[in-house]
């Protein structure tokens, strides 16, 4: 017995020692790449905090700024390499964007309950960090295959918002997008870090457009954890008072 249970964490501490003797794999071109995008990543989360203090302050978010940010990342994507502040520049832009458009959704969660809006972005950051994580220290390519299905998954996502928006939707067919599209983003955290890397192993250095990519699977992932827990809060509050009532 003491033989088995001794094999036993031989093996698992060898599993561990093996993943992470993995990310030895990332060449120090590719790791000093990486530390450009996540540098770059954490520049648009500021510009994007930015852009959500700017709706507080003058409630400019809407289809506006919406149109604004798709306008600022086409505008990126088409703008050559050599012209890398113009790029970043535009990243930062489009940034500012997507969180005066996400700005009303924040503005709610500051009125049901402050402490909503912290718990979400640092649970969304420690998902995110988790993620990124592990599909460093996975063996190369690993989770790449998952790329199919969430593109079926995304699309189906879509399909059931186009739907709702016409025909009309109901409570449980709003919960299952939010929760399958968690899934979904959540799931495109670990295969576009993955895919990031590949792509920089081939040559692919281009550190803004990931940046944006793993931006857009953050913001993602953190607006349906908030509307998640706002829900959640404001049915609570809801409840509450009710019974006060009945109660009272």
């Amino acid at each position: 017995m003491d033989t088995a249970f001794s094999s036993f964490f031989e093996s698992q501490h060898g599993s561990r020692w093996n993943s992470f003797k993995n990310f030895n794999q990332i060449s120090p071109v590719v790791q000093s790449h990486l530390k450009q995008v996540y540098l770059s990543l954490c520049c648009a989360l500021v510009a994007s905090a930015t852009g959500v203090y700017l709706h507080l302050l003058w409630n400019i978010g809407g289809i506006l700024t919406t149109f604004a940010m798709i306008g600022c990342i086409a505008w990126m994507l088409s703008t050559p390499l050599f012209e890398e502040r113009k790029r970043v520049a535009l990243l930062m832009a489009a940034a500012l964007f997507e969180g005066a458009s996400i700005g009303p959704l924040i503005d709610l969660a500051i009125q049901i309950d402050p402490s909503v809006l912290i718990t979400a972005f640092v649970g969304s950051g420690l998902a995110f960090a988790c993620f990124s994580v592990a599909a460093m220290v996975a063996r190369r390519r690993e989770y790449l295959y998952l790329s199919g299905l969430l593109s079926s998954g995304l699309s189906m996502l879509l399909w059931l918002h186009f739907a709702s928006s016409i025909f009309g939707g109901s409570t449980a067919l709003f919960k299952f997008e939010l929760y399958f599209g968690l899934l979904v983003f959540v799931g495109y955290i670990v295969v576009d870090t993955q895919d990031i890397i590949e792509k920089a192993h081939f040559g692919d250095l281009d550190y803004v457009k990931h940046a944006l990519t793993l931006f857009t699977d953050f913001v993602a992932v953190f607006v349906r954890i908030l509307i998640i827990m706002v829900s959640y809060k404001a049915w609570n509050i809801v409840a509450h008072q009710v019974s006060f009532k009945l109660l009272g």
